[in-house]
């Protein structure tokens, strides 16, 4: 008799579980000054030192496709935890560097790391954290492998926040350049972290390339869904201002997709983003009517529904497990369907 499946949030807090104590270990081996620092980011202790009785749980969905990964071609997930380790300490360094570039003041609801310690402390955690990710798979099993598919996958990321930057507040961007960004910046880290779950579960490169596709296509619609949130998502949700998208001009894909087109709201839009000086609450509360009401919104979630489908025609073709298959799938539509 078959187990039911699991739903997603249950599969993400199973993957903290088990990667949580080794990402503080990991940690643990840094400098002191660097080590309290990084602590600090991710809500372990307080800046005294002292250890909070209630630190944040981690969302994990990096982590989770690693294992998951694995156990999809048949391995066993514990050879997977150094690759999980790596791939969340280098999703965490990109988080601290993301937000010294955007100027966030907040991450998940608590000041960020350069609003509280200063942009050195940020930059220097977040080198700390890509280094300590190349450390833990180098001493890890695969390492000719893993190693250098690892590091290029940060190099694909690094050029999709700098393409990021550069476009952020052009107008006129095209969608398709907002989702080679969006591949680059958050689909090649979810790819990466399926590709090296299967290599450590001992699966041939096709089922490989398959799973990394299923990773690439999720992180698309990862980051679809991300952008639809950044401008109407529930704050109290997702720990940040809810028109901080909007104020900074940042060309997401709604944006992109509601300056494209000839409507009379459309060109106001590019009108407001073309205007000097900062937009204020009036302004920001225009701009979002606006994207709304040239269908933005809905073309956003249906281009994430698009690349959610397409990511299971590639797991498909990766010959999954049932077990593992379904918690993949049920891991998307989290991710769709997500509201933080």
């Amino acid at each position: 008799m078959s187990s039911p499946p699991r739903d997603g949030a249950r599969i993400l807090a199973e993957a903290a579980t088990d990667v949580a104590p080794l990402i503080l270990s990991r940690v643990g081996g840094l400098p002191p000054t660097v080590r309290h620092v990084a602590g600090l980011h991710f809500g372990w202790w307080d800046d005294d030192g002292t250890a909070l009785d209630a630190p944040p749980v981690p969302k994990s969905v990096r982590p989770a496709l690693v294992l998951l990964a694995c156990r999809a071609v048949g391995g066993d997930a514990r050879d997977a935890l150094d690759a999980a380790v790596a791939v969340e300490l280098v999703h965490n360094a990109s988080l601290l560097h993301d937000d010294v570039i955007d100027g966030d003041p907040l991450r998940r609801g608590r000041p960020s790391l350069w609003a509280a310690k200063g942009l050195p402390a940020a930059i220097l955690v977040g080198d700390a954290l890509f280094f300590a990710a190349v450390q833990t798979l180098g001493e890890a099993p695969h390492a000719a492998v893993t190693v250098p598919a690892l590091l290029e996958s940060v190099q694909t990321l690094i050029e999709g926040e700098y393409r990021d930057c550069v476009q952020e507040a052009a107008v006129g961007v095209r969608e398709d350049d907002v989702l080679v960004v969006a591949a680059a910046k958050t689909g090649e880290l979810l790819a990466c972290a399926c590709a090296l779950g299967a290599v450590a579960g001992g699966a041939g490169p096709e089922r490989v390339a398959a799973l990394r596709a299923f990773g690439r296509h999720l992180g698309i619609a990862f980051q679809c869904v991300d952008d639809v949130l950044g401008i109407w998502g529930d704050e109290r949700a997702t720990g940040k201002p809810a028109t901080s998208d909007v104020r900074a001009r940042k060309t997401s894909l709604p944006v992109a997709v509601a300056m494209a087109g000839r409507s009379p709201q459309a060109g106001e839009l590019r009108a407001l983003y073309r205007q000097p000086g900062p937009l204020d609450d009036a302004d920001c509360r225009r701009a979002k009517e606006l994207i709304e009401s040239t269908g933005a919104r809905e073309a956003t979630l249906a281009r994430a529904r698009q690349h959610a489908a397409e990511a299971l025609r590639h797991l498909a073709l990766a010959a999954p497990r049932p077990g593992p298959a379904a918690d993949l799938t049920a891991l998307m539509e989290l991710v769709v369907h997500r509201d933080r």
